[in-house]
């Protein structure tokens, strides 16, 4: 299988995005679309934990077919992965790396029941209509800053 690069964006917009998610397939065909604050990036495979997402792994078990989607609210952009999913077991090496993060960052409490590494077959930039029509083009920060508005928010240190 080739290896599709995790460029250094790819990577910094999973981190921003904090939430992803996860589409998977129902048993009758109909989609299971799950968010998933877990998804990381190490030595550029992508991976995710089941901390709460019984149906998600189920799915996985019975059809491998993944597409997870990871957009920067503020930014107004992300990207699309689809892949296939491998569940590790729970004595693998990068199991535990994984389980160690999730613990380190959300505390020792959370369980994580599942590891999944995604084998990516493609990755698609998502841009939202606010970089594709805007007449004239805006730019990355005046669409952030429109975004801040939106939701209210303002940037840590302003």
């Amino acid at each position: 299988m080739s290896m599709i690069e995790i460029t250094a964006d790819i990577e910094a917009i999973i981190k921003q995005a904090i939430l992803s998610f996860v589409a998977t397939v129902n048993e009758d065909g109909t989609p299971n679309l799950s968010p998933k604050a877990s998804l990381t990036v190490r030595s550029g495979v992508l991976y995710f934990a089941d901390i709460a997402s019984p149906r998600t792994i189920l799915n996985l078990k019975r059809n491998p077919a993944v597409e997870i989607n990871a957009v920067d609210i503020f930014q107004r952009r992300g990207y699309r992965f689809k892949g296939r999913a491998l569940i590790l077991a729970p004595d693998d090496a990068e199991f535990l790396m994984i389980a160690d993060w999730v613990r380190a960052t959300n505390g020792p409490e959370y369980p994580v029941d599942h590891v999944v590494k995604i084998e990516t077959t493609s990755i698609t930039p998502l841009l939202s209509p606010a970089h594709v029509f805007a007449d004239p083009p805006r730019s990355q920060d005046e669409i952030r800053s429109t975004y801040y508005q939106k939701y209210g928010v303002k940037p840590i240190g302003t």
